[in-house]
């Protein structure tokens, strides 16, 4: 007997954009391919996971795993406005059921950043339709998922909004005409288009501006449709939405100035999680938060590839955060480290689940954990942060490369972690 659960969740991630290549009808590919050059790197044709999703899944469960996050992409499913590809939809159904062939549970996300190209062109999440266009594309998703258990309807939300209240340099002319602020085809409004790069998901920098809590509502509505939908087509599906859990901590004096920023960034979502059946945490570093707001993370050779501090301590600290603010089960729906170096992955993590086993110890309902990413993938714009327990080579033939820290944690989830809890 463990201190977690017998029926744990052990797993991996991905994202459809940074995985499956070739994802031509999304906003964010056009930002790709910008005459600007605003990104060093394109995606391309990614892992070609698209093609190659049934040895992703084989590798993840001959690895020990028991669980695959994914996401259906929107805008492979309706690439043109008011146009569904039945042929997309059934290949995410033959991804569902390659998981259940492989002993793998399926973890859905329906939204994860990218957006149609036609949807942020006509003012993506800013648009008064906004919620009932996501929710007919759920609705579409939904006779697909009749045997799935759980659903993420928005990947960070918080993120999204940092990147859709920016400026989209995309439009019928990419480079000179620019589309309203939408889905994550976005430079920064403030700094300008040159910094689209750094407005990346993996780059949440402090300089960047807090999320809009004008966009917030939107997203929030997006939110609450798709769950109506997914309440009345999929009632047996867990749902929720997988918030950005920054770890942010105050400074000493500085405690109103924390509560201020973690409203902004975190709090007005989770306040929206009433009616949800869990809260997805994804968890990479910590930040401290001063009377101006969130610190810099500083230069450091202990910096991972993405600039961020090495704090496997974040895990816990959102874990415990957010089961004492709102005490709803929580499934680690993502949790890694860039690096090249996989020694250093595997120490990353192990502190990372004693710190969700001490919150698990300590009374937070913890339904599972999902390491990001099962592949090294497509950073939004680079691919030097290398996040994977599966390396790719994509110069060649896609050659799929198991790292050590595949093996580590299918040992760990067979065990259900009991090495990793004090006094073992």
């Amino acid at each position: 007997m463990t201190i977690l659960r017998d029926d744990f969740i052990w797993g991996a991630s991905t994202a459809a954009h940074q995985v499956e290549g070739d994802n031509i009808a999304s906003d964010f590919w056009a930002v790709e391919h910008s005459p600007a050059g605003l990104l060093p790197e394109k995606s391309g044709s990614a892992c070609d996971s698209f093609h190659r999703y049934r040895e992703d899944i084989r590798l993840a469960a001959a690895g020990g795993l028991k669980a695959y996050r994914f996401s259906i992409e929107w805008a492979r499913i309706e690439p043109a406005d008011g146009d569904f590809s039945r042929a997309a939809l059934l290949h995410y159904r033959d991804m569902i059921d390659a998981c259940h062939e492989y002993g793998l549970e399926p973890i859905i996300t329906l939204h994860h950043f990218t957006c149609p190209l036609w949807f942020t062109l006509g003012g993506g999440i800013q648009r008064a339709d906004a919620a009932d266009r996501f929710a007919a594309y759920v609705r579409q998703v939904s006779e697909i998922l009749h045997d799935v258990r759980w659903i993420i309807t928005i990947n960070e939300p918080n993120i999204l909004n940092l990147m859709s209240g920016l400026t989209a340099v995309i439009g019928e002319n990419p480079g000179t005409e620019r589309a309203p602020a939408g889905g994550v085809a976005a430079g920064n409004a403030e700094h300008g288009a040159d910094d689209v790069e750094a407005a990346a998901p993996t780059e949440r920098m402090a300089a960047l501006p807090a999320p809009s809590l004008e966009l917030a509502p939107k997203l929030i509505a997006m939110h609450a449709a798709a769950r109506a939908v997914l309440r009345q087509t999929v009632p047996q599906a867990q749902v929720g939405w997988a918030i950005a859990a920054q770890a942010f901590t105050p400074t000493p004096g500085n405690d109103e100035a924390f509560e201020r920023v973690f409203h902004h960034w975190e709090g007005v979502y989770l306040d929206a999680t009433g009616e949800d059946d869990f809260i997805g945490v994804q968890a990479y570093t910590s930040q401290p938060v001063d009377a101006s707001g969130p610190v810099p993370h500083p230069d450091s050779p202990e910096n991972t590839l993405t600039g961020w501090a090495y704090r496997p301590d974040a895990l816990g600290i959102n874990l415990r955060r957010y089961w004492e603010r709102y005490g709803k089960p929580l499934l680690v729906t993502e949790n890694g480290i860039a690096t090249s170096d996989d020694a250093r992955r595997i120490a990353y993590t192990t502190e990372a689940l004693r710190g969700l086993i001490a919150a698990v110890a300590d009374g937070a309902d913890v339904r599972g954990y999902c390491h990001w990413s099962l592949l090294d993938n497509y950073e939004w714009g680079r691919w030097e942060p290398t996040f994977g327990l599966i390396a790719v080579d994509r110069e060649r033939d896609f050659a799929r490369m198991p790292k050590p820290s595949l093996a580590w944690l299918g040992r760990i989830a067979a065990e259900n972690a009991a090495s990793l809890e004090p006094g073992a």
